[in-house]
């Protein structure tokens, strides 16, 4: 009787550990992890004209005319998380189901916006550019984010910190690349430092 009992204990325990194990970030539950820490460049190839580096835990870009990381694989349905920095001049996002890897831009993918200077606030921070509007627009200057955006067929949704931004119908892109944006900020003046330190990928 003890012995079965331990045994079971045994069994329970294990199954406890896989459990935690497979809703840790990159084990199990299908994540595939594109950025970790200052690793995965590899992951993704270069548009533009932004200086991406690995640098101090993180992927980070602080100068050039503006460019991008372009994921070497397309999702059509999927949740993503990232973990993202940015200043308070920084203009970034996240581009989601871009039809045309080697020109991103909001008339051919779904721009999540990382822009708290942007002239028109309704559409920076939080936002889905020229899709869905965010008021009043948080601010993520300053301190480490946490971005989470789900793409099933045409509903996308957008939660910052654990606050949704965005809860939309969209058909325009059905499919596509993502890409991490390091962009000029306003007025074209230089854009502040964006920097990544997770960057995950489910499909659904």
């Amino acid at each position: 009787m003890k012995r079965s009992v331990f045994l079971a204990c045994g069994a329970l325990a294990a199954a406890s550990v896989l459990s935690a194990c497979s809703s840790l970030p990159g084990m199990g539950g299908g994540w595939t992890t594109l950025i970790d820490g200052d690793r995965g460049l590899e992951n993704f190839e270069r548009v533009g004209e932004a200086n991406w580096r690995a640098e101090n835990g993180a992927i980070v870009a602080d100068r050039g005319a503006g460019g991008f990381l372009v994921s070497k694989q397309s999702w059509r349905d999927f949740a993503l998380r990232a973990e993202f920095w940015s200043d308070t001049t920084t203009n970034s996002g996240i581009f989601i189901r871009a039809t045309n890897p080697a020109k991103i831009e909001s008339a051919s993918s779904y721009e999540v916006n990382i822009f708290d200077q942007r002239p028109d606030p309704t559409y920076g921070t939080g936002a889905i550019v020229n899709v869905a509007k965010v008021v009043p627009m948080p601010k993520a200057a300053g301190k480490w984010n946490v971005y989470e955006v789900t793409a099933k067929g045409n509903r996308l949704t957008v939660v910052l910190n654990g606050v949704q931004t965005v809860d939309v119908e969209d058909a325009k892109f059905p499919a596509g690349r993502i890409a991490l944006q390091y962009g000029l900020g306003a007025n074209n003046a230089p854009g502040g430092p964006i920097k990544w330190r997770k960057l995950q990928v489910r499909e659904l």
